[in-house]
């Protein structure tokens, strides 16, 4: 992990060094994938695991996460579910000026006590991806009635499997089996099929991403760092992960400011 950061720190380094050269020099680049970049809409997904008071790089502090939120209200962001992201994506229906979907892995406790009241404060609605075996069974995760009302509260709720196992370390008939049966669980409990789905440990191939639909998923979400744009596959969406580190509202920031850079450079995607 702490490798990973300093790759991105030297990245946030080489940028602030090149970014008067590329702002400076707009017609060294294609124009037609300029035009195209343009025209795309493009959907920040901010990827939480816990906010708590743990000193790990899951666990982002709740001061810490307060503070996130208040400059996503400030900077004029507004939370979307993704279902509205698809509905942009396919049919074009309008969306925000600054959409974002802040999303959740696994359906920590701390995601009803520490960041649900947090999101409510700014009027932000939040997508939580539960493992459908651990919740009302495991103490470290929501129970049903939790869930049950955060769904009420215009939450999406999706899936991340029964057991969280990494996908490509299965069958394919044992695949199925957590992708159908953790959907069968929501339904029975919230009254309603999830309609997405994120990756166990973001791992999986082409083949696992068909599965995943052949299931009736509607999209599917990895830990690929980037924003989701037109050139996004549905079934591997990318998504902005947040740590906490020495600087976490700084690293924050940053992630949502050079993201879109690093993608117009082709240095994570074009």
């Amino acid at each position: 992990m702490k490798s990973n950061h300093a790759y991105k720190y030297i990245l946030v380094a080489i940028l602030i060094v090149m970014l008067p050269m590329v702002l400076s020099a707009p017609k060294a680049m294609d124009a037609k994938h300029m035009q195209r970049h343009e025209n795309d809409t493009k959907i920040v997904v901010l990827n939480y695991h816990k906010i708590d008071e743990m000193n790990i790089a899951l666990s982002v502090y709740p001061k810490d996460f307060d503070e996130q939120m208040a400059y996503l209200k400030e900077e004029g962001y507004s939370t979307i579910s993704p279902k509205e992201m698809i509905d942009n994506l396919e049919n074009g229906v309008p969306l925000p000026e600054k959409p974002v979907i802040i999303t959740f892995d696994d359906g920590y406790l701390d995601n009803y006590t520490n960041a649900y009241p947090i999101l409510k404060k700014y009027g932000f609605t939040a997508t939580i991806f539960v493992i459908t075996d651990f919740i009302g069974t495991d103490p470290r995760f929501m129970n049903w009635d939790q869930v049950r009302e955060l769904s009420k509260e215009g939450f999406t709720i999706g899936s991340h499997t029964m057991q969280h196992k990494s996908l490509t370390d299965l069958k394919e008939k044992d695949i199925r089996a957590e992708l159908i049966g953790s959907n069968k669980a929501l339904e029975s409990q919230l009254g309603k099929k999830a309609e997405f789905f994120a990756y166990p440990t973001g791992t999986y191939n082409l083949r696992i991403a068909q599965i995943v639909k052949e299931c009736g998923y509607k999209a599917a979400f990895t830990i690929k760092y980037g924003n989701v744009d037109q050139a996004s596959n549905i079934y591997a969406l990318e998504r902005v992960p947040i740590f906490h580190t020495e600087q976490t509202f700084n690293n924050f920031c940053q992630r949502l400011q050079y993201t879109p850079l690093l993608e117009r450079l082709g240095w994570i995607k074009i």
